[in-house]
């Protein structure tokens, strides 16, 4: 795992046979493939990615992971939270990259250095530089499915003021209501318009905050029945049914990999996260 900052996650891994079973998460996962051919299925079909080529993964977009080869594969991945996209983009829709597989000449040189080395703290100024640079780059990408189009302007704010009311207590079901009053627009906009300013639904980015505050409390120890009730879940089966459907591995597995990192021992390398 590298050195995160707001909005930012990058982490190396090598990976043998099937790693990861379908899921999704809400942010961009953008990758570039280091050695062997990485595998996966996305929006029905199989896709190849070989090494120096890049990979683009929209949120909320369902996909699976695995070896192309018996040697197995290695990447390094950028997790981009598209709040941060949206930032750097002044109000324009999140871009859509069709196709996943990105050639080389058309990754980013200020994406592909700030994965060249992970253990880089990552400063404000170049948080910046990283999201400008990652923008640009999936607008360019996605650019070709965009010609003609004619979106309609979007409530940035009062989408922000949305994921800020669903961030500050995941647990709490928000009312289409409330939502409404937060916005000062209607449920059928805030539905719409939340997707295209952050990539994913309302209710889906909930049960993601939902999920983090139960990773973040099974990593201490908490014990995962307990967990699941704290977050808001109706029990540890739908917690965890929810968990490996967006991290590929149930919340037994994760309290596992946590414990083995807080007693200094080294993880499996296939589920180095």
């Amino acid at each position: 795992m590298g050195c995160p900052a707001p909005g930012i996650e990058r982490l190396e891994a090598h990976l043998f046979g099937q790693a990861y079973s379908p899921h999704r998460h809400d942010v961009y996962a953008i990758g570039v493939t280091l050695s062997g051919a990485h595998l996966f299925g996305y929006r029905g079909e199989r896709r190849v990615c070989d090494p120096g080529h890049g990979h683009v993964l929209h949120p909320d977009e369902v996909h699976d992971g695995g070896a192309g080869t018996e040697e197995g594969f290695g990447y390094r991945i950028m997790y981009v939270d598209p709040a941060l996209i949206q930032a750097a983009l002044g109000g324009r829709p999140l871009p859509f990259v069709a196709d996943p597989v990105v050639r080389p000449a058309d990754l980013a040189p200020a994406f592909v250095a700030s994965l060249a080395d992970l253990d880089a703290p990552i400063g404000e100024v170049e948080r910046v530089e990283v999201a400008v640079a990652v923008a640009d780059m999936l607008e360019g990408l996605a650019a070709p499915t965009r010609r003609g189009s004619r979106a309609a302007p979007l409530h940035v704010e009062a989408m922000s003021r949305v994921r800020a009311l669903i961030a500050d207590d995941p647990a709490v079901a928000h009312s289409a209501e409330g939502l409404e009053r937060a916005a000062g627009l209607d449920r059928w906009t805030v539905a719409r318009q939340f997707r295209a300013v952050f990539g994913t639904s309302p209710s889906r980015f909930r049960t993601m905050r939902r999920l983090d505050q139960a990773r973040r409390m099974i990593g201490e120890g908490m014990p995962l029945c307990d967990a699941a009730l704290a977050a808001g879940f109706a029990d540890q089966s739908h917690m965890s049914r929810l968990f490996r459907g967006t991290w590929g591995l149930t919340p037994g597995r994760w309290a596992a990999l946590a414990g083995q990192r807080d007693a200094g021992r080294p993880e499996p390398v296939e589920q180095r996260r």
